[in-house]
């Protein structure tokens, strides 16, 4: 397919693609029993999860695995989206203080008339993830930015907007409703349009990203599957109560993760694993890891 991407060449494209998979590469570490509970499950939500979603016991804990990954994985989206930019001509991507930063010598047109030789840019990825207290410290932080340099502009830009738009954000500070005609409130492809001056930047970047991402994806060395054996593991716990497949043996594997010190649930397995409750999850982990993980499970 020819490249159609005037303001990011071919080569810069794919090397911003291949930089935010090698993050997801990070987050791909194998998932045992001690990673999955690192912030301790919810075993009551995860029983009634797999009860009323009427999935197995394997689905339920890879649904689970899926949300821990995804939690993680946002950020490196939200990593493609910011850094992207350093590649627009005119775009500084700065270590910290703002997202973007993007300059043109002859000027930028602002929807009210103004004309401004900088834009700062505070990015989301989505249009609710602002509560009030940040939505007012980010304002704040903008409306001293144009009281230090008036010839530029502040702009909150969404990559998931309710809508595609370029208007004045109105939000509150202290309770009481502010706005400025040169603090805004972006969608990506309007932001896209204001570097590129192409009404369909965006739309052409998301067009080229399908394929670009299959092609580094499927290149040599590329991101490995991980195997997770948190199955298998659980299973194991199950079986110190007579029944690896069992519901309740399961169930009260599933029970261990986060509720090891409560009375009554380590009583049956305290003969295997020992008597002191406090040092319970420590044992299971060390147990599960007894018994290697063999061909068949690897599958």
């Amino acid at each position: 397919m020819a490249w159609n991407l005037d303001f990011i060449s071919e080569e810069d494209f794919k090397n911003h693609v291949r930089a935010t998979i090698m993050k997801y590469g990070e987050k791909l570490e194998s998932y045992d029993l001690k990673r999955f509970n690192s912030n301790l499950i919810d075993p009551i939500k995860l029983i009634f999860d797999k009860s009323v979603y009427r999935t197995s016991w394997e689905e339920i804990v890879n649904n689970e695995i899926f949300r821990q990954r995804d939690k993680s994985n946002n950020n490196d989206i939200g990593y493609f989206h910011q850094n992207i930019f350093s590649y627009f001509k005119g775009c500084e991507v700065p270590q910290a203080g703002w997202d973007v930063i993007y300059r043109n010598p002859d000027g930028i047109q602002m929807p009210d008339g103004d004309i401004v030789h900088t834009i700062y840019v505070e990015m989301k990825n989505k249009h609710n993830t602002m509560n009030s207290a940040s939505s007012a410290k980010t304002y704040i932080k903008m409306q001293g930015q144009i009281l230090e340099d008036d010839d530029c502009a502040c702009l909150l830009v969404e990559a998931i907007a309710k809508k595609s738009q370029n208007i004045k954000w109105s939000t509150k500070v202290d309770g009481k409703n502010v706005q400025h005609r040169l603090i805004r409130r972006v969608s990506m492809d309007q932001f896209y349009a204001i570097l590129t001056g192409e009404e369909d930047a965006f739309y052409k970047m998301c067009m080229a990203l399908p394929e670009v991402i299959n092609s580094v994806v499927n290149e040599e060395g590329g991101v490995e599957v991980p195997h997770d054996t948190v199955i298998d593991e659980l299973r194991k716990v199950a079986s110190l109560y007579g029944d690896e497949n069992g519901e309740l043996s399961m169930a009260m594997a599933v029970y261990m993760l986060g509720f090891n010190t409560y009375m009554g649930f380590g009583d049956k397995i305290r003969g295997e694993l020992g008597e002191d409750k406090d040092g319970m999850l420590k044992r299971i982990y060390e147990y599960v890891k007894r018994f290697p993980v063999c061909d068949k499970e690897k599958k």
